[in-house]
């Protein structure tokens, strides 16, 4: 029964480790014998073995060959088995390797690593959020899951492409989203808003199912499914219609200031805009005070984000408070 079971798990094995075992079974062997028959020309087992890969490789060196009819038999007898074996082994190699490239291109592969991002949809948008991450050093490492390409949209090596439903299980396994540290998902072009809303929201549940802490962005495109997202467990909600029909009230009002805030984001490039939390000695200070101090270390003070409240430039007389984020840019 033993045997039996080692018998069933070799036949497990991927067909190129099958074939290397007995190809090393096989050197071994007539390594091993050809000693014992030529004993004089292969003073050794090494010698012999050394013989058998070069032999079956059909490399032949020459610098040892049988002499007797004997070991020209056992030669031959390598030549017969050893040289399929090694040719058919470097073949399932290629065929494996070709495998491997294909399943990658086309988005069958699993990823592997951990500490990655994961962007739901191909758009534009998230093309130029890739190409923005992929200018870090070093370049986050980033899985796109989308259902309608064919192979992977960009050249760049910290990008991987996982095709298929990002609300299956099972793709969002292939995308190892269990050890994703976050998850961008973008709304889908292709439906109507409210369509696109219901099925950010469905991949939302489906990846804090298998990974409730993993950091949830949501694309929502109309107002009424903002909560719906909330109570899903989004971590943060971009309402992008809403920043476009804001920019595009201010351009009516003052003409010019889409390309203004155009050129602040990328004078951004190279900064961070982050939130962080007020602490220590920033309780209790003023806005001014605190502006001050931050200056320091080289932030910029924006603003302040009190619960679900954001105040932009307060007065400088506006406290802070235990529990405040600070809206900065840092370098």
């Amino acid at each position: 029964m033993k045997n039996w079971d080692v018998f069933i798990s070799y036949l497990r094995l991927p067909v190129f480790m099958r074939l290397l075992i007995i190809g090393t079974i096989m050197i071994v062997i007539f390594g091993t014998l050809i000693h014992f028959v030529e004993p004089a020309t292969f003073r050794h087992v090494f010698d012999g073995i050394w013989w058998a890969i070069v032999t079956a490789a059909t490399i032949g060196y020459g610098d040892m060959v049988p002499k007797t009819v004997a070991g020209k038999i056992v030669a031959i007898s390598l030549i017969l088995l050893g040289t399929g074996v090694i040719t058919t082994y470097f073949a399932s190699l290629s065929a494996a390797a070709v495998a491997k490239g294909s399943a990658l291109s086309n988005g069958q592969l699993r990823y592997m690593q951990k500490g990655h991002i994961i962007i739901v949809g191909w758009n534009e948008r998230a093309r130029e959020v890739i190409a923005k991450l992929s200018e870090y050093t070093p370049p986050v490492r980033c899985v796109i899951i989308d259902t309608t390409l064919n192979e992977l949209p960009v050249p760049f090596k910290n990008v991987h492409f996982i095709k298929g439903n990002p609300s299956y299980d099972d793709v969002l396994h292939k995308a190892n989203a269990t050890e994703a540290q976050m998850i961008l998902i973008t709304a889908n072009q292709h439906k109507s808003e409210a369509d696109a809303d219901k099925d950010s929201i469905l991949t939302l549940l489906a990846v804090k199912g298998i990974h409730p802490s993993i950091y949830a962005i949501v694309e929502i495109l109309t107002e009424q499914n903002v909560n719906n997202a909330k109570r899903a467990g989004a971590d943060e909600v971009i309402q992008t219609n809403l920043l476009a029909s804001f920019t595009m009230a201010n351009s009516l009002q003052s003409p010019g200031v889409s390309k203004a805030i155009i050129e602040l984001l990328h004078q951004l490039h190279g900064k961070k805009l982050q939130l962080i939390a007020a602490e220590g000695p920033l309780i209790g200070k003023t806005f001014l005070e605190s502006s001050e101090m931050l200056l320091d270390k080289r932030m910029i003070l924006i603003g302040v984000m009190r619960e679900e409240e954001g105040y932009i430039n307060p007065s400088p007389h506006f406290l802070i408070e235990k529990g405040d984020r600070l809206f900065v840019i840092t370098p």
